[in-house]
């Protein structure tokens, strides 16, 4: 069985959190949710995640192409690793579930989110 992909988040620099804020909310037609994390600040804008801030700071959050948020994280886990991904972080708690990080055999790196 494959595993289900229930949505995507694109991540996206940005020079000017506020400045590229109202663009997004009238793409999307929703509000900015705003916060901060690690010296970052970030905005989830429907399925947008803007973030900025220096170099250091957002080398945690650009090496991540996407979030994808499943409905069996240690299940999508294991199917992606069956399949040739390799975990660069493996699953973790957060605030709102869990977390895990893989690469992809093609290169890209994705967040993984799940209950």
């Amino acid at each position: 069985m494959a595993m289900e992909i229930d949505s995507v988040v694109a991540r996206q620099r940005v020079d000017d959190l506020e400045a590229a804020i109202p663009f997004y909310e009238r793409l999307t037609g929703r509000a900015a949710g705003r916060f901060a994390f690690a010296g970052v600040q970030l905005a989830s804008v429907g399925p947008f995640l803007l973030f900025c801030g220096s170099d250091e700071a957002v080398q945690r959050v650009a090496g991540v192409g996407a979030t994808l948020a499943v409905g069996d994280l240690a299940s999508a886990v294991e199917e992606a690793v069956a399949a040739g991904a390799t975990v660069v972080m493996p699953v973790q708690p957060t605030p709102n579930g869990h977390r895990a990080v893989l690469r992809h055999p093609h290169g890209g790196v994705y967040e993984y989110v799940g209950p």
